[in-house]
């Protein structure tokens, strides 16, 4: 049986038109309600789990129906999608409506990642409709915090990925269509210098310049850098001061750090949290840390890649992958069970004013889920 683009690309629009920025609750709840309403349609079960901290609900589906009733409570496949987008609220009526330019779908979330989400869905829906069979029951957890860094519900993607014997994450495909079987982890630090302030005329001896201070812990912190072991710690903000002739008390700066596996993750946390100051009259404080960690591609991701390439080679295209600097909630799930990202659509443009899909992905990307879905065991 076919699969009608026309129909997924619809479903895809009506989920990028409920504008659903991670923090704007009348839209997160208006996005996780289509989401339910859609998934009950296909007769799948639907659990909402209440947010908290401001952010919106979760929602938990589970369709065992086409697997052996005695496997049904089982382990799983697990699929992971988020339904929050960055784009703030407005920008579907002013610079980025829903629009079709060629093999081009334009729109807020339209690659990140209403469209791999939905697909997601047509996919179990399709196999419905073929009278197909799965092995195992399929469970598709849909976040509502991602974009920022998924405090609320990494408990959540934890304890689904712990029933789970796979993971597949519908976050777009990179690099026109490679999969993902590697993630660097990320942490993040904000770290603070407090000196003495001082009139910078009268009295410059008596101050402790916490500028000068937060400058050599710069490049403290630049050269922890280490290329060859896929490790970056690059300072991106810095603040201090207030005025040109006040000697600074106090100065601040947020680090970004990258790194390859949680081994190298706890060495680089280590290290940031025991800077000391050059300056004895300057404290220094350090907040932050790993937020998300790194994954790398085991002998069991390796071995469920392998077997992606297969089903896409039949379903008539190369499957490559990729290792990707960019965080996901994969990040959480890879420590614990097999664990395939990038699952999505293809597109291009995330997170920017011209966030695009590519509708020529829709229906090898769907089918490739559909297969996986089907296939393991």
């Amino acid at each position: 049986m076919s699969i009608d683009t026309t129909e997924i690309l619809y479903g895809i629009r009506t989920w990028i038109e409920i504008e659903s920025p991670t923090h704007d609750a009348p839209g997160m709840a208006r996005m996780a309600a289509r989401v339910e309403a859609d998934y009950r349609a296909i007769g799948a079960q639907v659990e909402r789990i209440p947010g908290r901290d401001g952010f919106g609900d979760h929602l938990l589906v589970t369709d065992a129906r086409h697997c052996p009733p005695d496997v049904a409570d089982g382990p799983g496949i697990m699929v992971l999608s988020h339904i929050d987008t960055v784009h703030p609220i407005g920008v579907l009526a002013g610079p980025l409506p829903f629009r079709i330019e060629g093999d081009r779908a334009y729109g807020p979330g339209a690659e990140d990642m209403k469209g791999g989400a939905f697909i997601a869905l047509a996919a179990l829906r399709q196999i419905a409709r073929e009278g197909g069979r799965t092995h195992l029951p399929v469970r598709h957890l849909l976040v509502s915090d991602e974009e920022m860094g998924s405090a609320t519900s990494r408990e959540h993607i934890e304890r689904e990925a712990r029933r789970a014997k796979f993971v597949l994450v519908t976050e777009p495909a990179r690099s026109g269509g490679k999969i993902v079987t590697a993630r660097k982890g990320i942490a993040n630090f904000k770290i603070s210098a407090h000196g003495e302030a001082a009139h910078a005329g009268v009295e410059h001896h008596l101050g402790a310049n916490a500028i000068r201070e937060i400058a050599h812990q710069i490049l403290e912190l630049e050269a922890m850098t280490d290329y060859g072991r896929e490790l970056t710690v690059n300072v991106g903000v810095v603040q201090g001061g207030g005025r040109s002739n006040v000697v600074p008390d106090s100065a601040e700066i947020e680090v970004d750090v990258r790194m390859p596996n949680p081994q190298i993750g706890e060495e680089i946390e280590t290290r940031i949290r025991s800077l000391k100051p050059h300056n004895p009259r300057v404290r220094l404080s350090v907040s932050g840390g790993v937020n998300r960690p790194g994954y790398e591609k085991t002998p069991e991701i390796a071995a469920l890649f392998l077997h992606a390439k297969t089903l896409a080679k039949e379903i008539g295209f190369d499957l490559q992958d990729l290792k990707t600097g960019g965080g996901s909630d994969g990040n959480f799930t890879a420590a614990i069970a097999p664990t395939l990202d990038g699952l999505g659509v293809d597109g291009d443009g995330g997170h920017t004013l011209e966030e695009r899909l590519y509708i020529s992905s829709i229906v090898p990307r769907t089918r490739l889920l559909m297969a996986l879905m089907q296939t393991l065991e």
